[in-house]
């Protein structure tokens, strides 16, 4: 895994994706795509496939989508989901939309800046141990390599290594679903291209809140988060947070800044799913944030405006239903 890492952090980013292209609203950029997995209808095809498939996890029980639903934004519901082993899960699963713009990507790694190194940590990590496929790469080509329908998408999707089943091209084509992935289609989104009428009064004021009250300080930009580590509760023993990777004494309860994209549908909220409701979310940050009873409805309102209807019904999105022009 320590080789595959290395490999994958000098890869060199780009814009550019030769025979791909991009359906993005006017005004955003694709998002940095390395040289070295280059987007393809093939290799997207292949890695959403892959995403539903619970074959990538020891014992079959667990795909990508168990952690990243659709209908949540691409989190999960609960607060952290057990591994195959049973193992508890630590964190709670964050959202994809637009994962393709964020890094760091995680919430305690400034080291995991691609799709294609964070892949490695569900699949093949052991702190916890969530899919449980360390060591197993033989095995996981064995079982994608048993599918004929398999064979001929990789083929496809990888033509220079004439279709070769193992580690790295699995995360490759998960990393170039996982950046298609885009949502920009939620009143907030229309709101701020200029349409006035796209968020509510009572959302308007929200926003009025949400910058008054210091939320956008952190919560940035087109993405609403500002990529950055910050600390708003006593560290725990369980999860210290950045310190583990930094040693640094400062770093301990810092996590970094969650999008707020689809937040209303990605509950339970926090970096360890312990706030239950977006009400007990938003008052986590009393320390730093003034906020009173009578903000909360309008605060509300505008997270809910954060919601893109059509990012999780999108079909391009959800599980294939056919491969190879079969049905699965």
């Amino acid at each position: 895994m320590k080789r595959l890492l290395c490999a994958l952090a000098l890869l060199v980013l780009t814009a550019a994706a030769p025979g791909w292209r991009w359906s993005l609203p006017d005004g955003m950029a694709p998002p940095p795509v390395p040289a070295a997995n280059p987007m393809s209808a093939a290799r997207v095809e292949l890695g959403r496939r892959l995403f539903y498939d619970a074959d990538l996890s020891l014992d079959g029980t667990l795909a990508c989508s168990s952690c990243h639903e659709q209908r949540h934004g691409f989190a999960d519901s609960v607060s952290a989901r057990p591994g195959v082993h049973g193992d508890p899960g630590r964190r709670n699963a964050s959202g994809l939309a637009n994962v393709g713009w964020l890094s760091p990507l995680t919430y305690a790694d400034p080291t995991l800046a691609t799709l294609e190194a964070q892949a490695l940590v569900p699949l093949v990590g052991e702190t916890p141990v969530e899919m449980g496929m360390k060591g197993m790469d033989a095995e996981l080509a064995r079982r994608l390599s048993a599918d004929r329908c398999y064979r001929t998408q990789f083929a496809r999707a990888f033509p220079g290594s004439k279709g070769r089943i193992d580690l790295a091209s699995v995360v490759a084509a998960l990393a170039a679903f996982q950046r298609t992935m885009v949502s920009a289609a939620s009143p907030w989104d229309d709101f701020r291209r200029g349409d006035a009428a796209a968020l509510t009064p009572l959302a308007q004021q929200g926003v009025a809140l949400f910058e008054s009250r210091g939320c956008a300080a952190c919560h940035a930009g087109p993405q609403l988060t500002d990529l950055r580590f910050h600390g708003f509760a006593p560290p725990q023993a369980r999860d210290p947070g950045l310190v583990e990777r930094t040693g640094r004494a400062e770093d301990a309860g810092r996590f970094r800044t969650p999008s707020l994209r689809n937040v209303a549908v990605g509950g339970p909220w926090w970096h360890d799913g312990s706030a239950k409701t977006l009400d007990a979310a938003i008052r986590r940050h009393a320390a730093a944030v003034a906020v009173t009873d009578t903000d909360m409805p309008a605060l509300l309102a505008l997270l809910e405006s954060f919601t893109d209807p059509h990012f999780i019904t999108d079909p391009r999105l959800s599980r294939p239903d056919r491969a190879c022009g079969k049905k699965l």
